[in-house]
């Protein structure tokens, strides 16, 4: 199901898709009860909005900070979230090892500089669609979202093309079961952080 905030609803039908809560910076910025929608109402819930990269700049997003203070980088939090074998983490929490697999690529990784870790919603498709109005602090608990499922994954930097922060990516379609929780988790996870959808994603 797709659990969002009832200001995000405003009083779509309950059904079956679920959002989790996001940071405590946007908690406490939209302290509504949760309730429950279908994606099809999560989607039509999304206001829309044309696009406006004005002004972006990736470090207006303060990332990969040590948000809970625990030691470990919002980086190293989610290798170590996502590693499917116990991985090596050396001082200062640097995670050495591990065995990783990108559901965007289709590619398992055991050597952690070999991943990104990418934005569900890009940094700069963030901005074009209301993290500019964001404060300073809202925009660092956006780009270092634990809270929110999936709100950051692992991913092969190696060996493509990257535009950091720039551009929206879905699984492989050779596997439907990553592409179908994408697809579910994309317009969640701009519920719970209350993000526009642009035009051009309309259809």
């Amino acid at each position: 199901m797709i659990k969002m905030t009832a200001r995000a609803l405003a009083g779509a039908a309950l059904a079956l898709l679920p959002l989790t809560a996001a940071s405590s910076v946007q908690a406490a910025e939209h302290d509504v009860p949760a309730r429950y929608a279908s994606l099809h109402d999560g989607i039509e819930a999304l206001p829309l909005a044309a696009e406006s990269r004005t002004g972006y700049q990736r470090t207006s997003f303060k990332h990969w900070v040590d948000a809970d203070r625990g030691g470990c980088s919002t980086r190293a939090e989610v290798l170590i979230a996502e590693s499917r074998a116990r991985p090596e983490v050396g001082p200062k929490c640097k995670v050495i090892s591990g065995r990783w697999f990108s559901y965007y690529d289709g590619v398992t990784v055991t050597d952690p500089k070999g991943l990104d870790i990418d934005h569900m919603v890009p940094l700069a498709e963030a901005w074009d669609s209301g993290a500019s109005q964001f404060s300073a602090a809202r925009r660092e608990a956006y780009a270092n979202d634990l809270e929110a499922e999936r709100s950051l994954v692992a991913s092969v930097a190696a060996g493509r093309v990257r535009h950091r922060g720039e551009v929206s990516r879905t699984p492989l379609l050779d596997d439907p079961h990553p592409f179908v929780a994408h697809a579910a988790d994309w317009p969640a996870f701009r519920l719970v952080w209350l993000i526009l959808l642009r035009l051009p994603y309309l259809h």
